[in-house]
């Protein structure tokens, strides 16, 4: 169950830390003015599985989106396995080429959406993008689950499942965020 639900232990563990940290104001999200954001960006590790399926959505869905790797090599395709899930989804990820935090152009207007509190704290060191807004997008699955563990080199059955838990946030910010809608 741990392994199709959470990915591993460690991501059941994380999940249940970033309560305490959201509750405590230890997150280091810096909330958006809904008026003001004109772009989502997603942010994970790699950008081959999570934060590019949110991009591939948002756009999907009408919205002015970008997506990013913390730690990944730009051009990367996405993962074979989150390629498939995608599918599953109706979603296709094949074009995706991945863009690594160093070749991210912030723009204003831009929302950053991490997967990971943990990420936040990178996004909040970087002076480049410390003023920009940002949270966790696992803020809109319901019911709220803060950590969306990476589901890299993970169980298939995760991989469906986290990218289930993205399409159904990104489904909320549509409603949220109404000026990243594309005219």
């Amino acid at each position: 169950m741990i392994r199709s639900r959470f990915g591993t232990f460690r991501g059941l563990v994380r999940l249940a830390l970033s309560y305490p940290q959201l509750a405590l104001g230890r997150s280091a999200s810096v909330a958006p003015d809904p008026a003001q954001v004109r772009r989502l960006v997603f942010v994970c590790q790699g950008n081959i599985c999570r934060s590019a399926f949110a991009d591939v959505v948002a756009r999907g869905a009408g919205l002015n989106s970008a997506s990013f790797g913390l730690s990944t090599t730009t051009g990367r395709e996405a993962h074979g396995p989150a390629i498939a899930a995608a599918s599953m989804l109706g979603h296709d990820l094949r074009a995706h080429r991945a863009i690594d935090l160093a070749d991210y152009m912030p723009e204003p207007g831009d929302l950053l959406l991490a997967m990971e509190v943990r990420q936040l704290h990178r996004l909040a060191a970087d002076p480049r993008l410390e003023a920009l807004p940002r949270i966790l997008l696992g803020r809109w699955t319901r019911p709220m689950l803060p950590h969306l563990h990476d589901p890299y080199m993970l169980d298939d059955r995760y991989m469906a499942q986290c990218l289930a838990r993205i399409e159904q946030a990104v489904g909320a910010l549509v409603r949220a965020f109404p000026g990243a809608r594309l005219s």
